[in-house]
This record gives structure tokens, sequence and C-alpha cells, in this order.
């Protein structure tokens, strides 16, 4: 095989899932490799799913509903198959399948708090060679939902000092399935600064725009032009964060 061949090759959902990492090298069991090479389609048969050039043929909004329907009928179904059946590109049902497992792997946890996501998944019935990312992303789903009360309190905090005008819900995001970044809009004018961004990496920072005060990718921005990150550790009481932003309104 052609080494850009196995580059197209190695993007295909059934091992992507099953690729592990040694050393920071690439690798995928054989039996995967196996299996993937038996159920390859010949050159001239009709190729699955959405056809080339066209868009998703399930609105996005619909996409979520119908996988999770697949899912509890068959909790081994493949991300091939959820493409082949809604007819959406390999990623948008690739990326639904995760989201979907990793939620319910987190539920059973919770029912459950002393399985690993490794042996959640298993009770599941998820087959281990489909969700190493499904079973990563349930660990950050916890972690999400376990600072969920704390992001609120400060939500709640900054609604009664007046920089926003109703306590709306943080704008929790998963970049990269690794780690937990929420967003907080300050939508008045007096405000201090346009929006907060929490990161579990470094607490808060200031952001510039109410409209994108995440990152692309959660990078972490240099310090200027509207950006300050705040003291006080990962978990800083409510009250030191809206004393640490009337500083900024000060200065």
């Amino acid at each position: 095989m052609a080494p850009d061949s196995w580059k197209t090759y190695k993007r295909d959902p059934a091992l992507t899932e099953a690729r592990v990492e040694a050393g920071g090298v690439e690798h995928w069991p054989r039996h995967a490799v196996r299996a993937f090479q038996a159920g390859r389609p010949g050159r001239d048969a009709p190729k699955p799913g959405r056809p080339k050039s066209t868009g998703d043929q399930v609105p996005r909004d619909q996409v979520h509903g119908l996988v999770a329907e697949l899912l509890d009928a068959d909790p081994t179904i493949s991300a091939a198959t959820v493409t082949e059946r809604l007819g959406v590109h390999r990623n948008t049902g690739q990326g639904a399948l995760t989201r979907l497992r990793a939620d319910r792997i987190a539920d059973h946890i919770e029912a459950h708090p002393t399985l690993t996501p490794t042996e959640a998944a298993a009770q599941l019935g998820y087959p281990a060679g489909q969700v190493r990312r499904a079973t990563a992303r349930a660990e950050v789903v916890l972690r999400a939902r376990h600072i969920a009360p704390y992001l609120t309190d400060v939500a709640a905090a900054l609604h009664r000092a007046g920089w926003t005008t109703e306590q709306a819900a943080p704008d929790v995001q998963f970049p990269g399935d690794d780690r937990v970044v929420a967003a907080l809009v300050l939508d008045v004018d007096h405000a201090p600064v346009p929006a907060l961004v929490w990161d579990e990496r470094y607490g808060w920072r200031t952001a510039a725009s109410r409209r994108h005060p995440i990152t692309k990718g959660a990078v972490l921005p240099s310090e200027g032009d509207g950006v300050r990150y705040l003291t006080g550790g990962i978990t800083p009481a409510p009250g030191d964060v809206i004393a640490a932003l009337e500083d900024t309104d000060a200065s």
C-alpha cells in the first residue's frame, strides 16, 4: 500500500477509533486493519453515506436525536453505519456518536461511582475498539458536571453586580474533547469587560469579544488588548472574581 493511500484510509472512523499512541508514534492493532481491509468496498462499489460534494441529508439539529435512536437500537453501531444510515458526513456521524456515548458513559458512572469509563462503556455494550475517544470525553464531561455549580455561582454574582441583564447559564465547551472551558458574557454597557472565560487549566481571564470569547481551540491568548488573567487560583470565590473585575474597571 502506498503511504499516501494509508494517509487517507487511517482517517476512516473504523481506524481512527482503533488508533493508539506509544512513545508519540501512531499504531493500529492488526485486527482493526484486517477488519477494515475486509470490509472495504471495491473500487466500483457505491460509496455509503453522503454523496461527494453534497450537504448532509439530515438537518444538523436533528442529527443528535437520530443518532441516539440508532444507538438505542444497537449499542455496537459504528460511525460508518451511522454515516450510511443517515447520509451525513463521516465527521458529523462520528462526532454525534462520540458525544452521545460519552454522555451516557458519564451518566452510568454517576449512577455507579466505582466504575472506570472503560468499565462503564463495557457495561453499556459499547465495543472497546470504538470508544477510545468517548471514554476520554466522558472524563471531561464528568469534570464539567462537577464544576457546574461553581460556574453558576459566579454567573449569579455577576448578575447581582449588575453586569448581566439576566443570569445566563455559562457556555461550556470541550475543546479537543480533553478539557473544560466556559464563557460568561457581560452584556451591559457599563460592565468592566465584555466577557469572562474560565479554563480548568488556569482559572479566569477576561475576553475582549462578546461574540467569540473563547479562542479557536481554546488557545491561551497573551495578555493585552482586553485580555487579563485573574489571580486567585482555579476556582476563586465568586466575590473575589467580582473584586478582581472591579480592579480592572478602576484601572
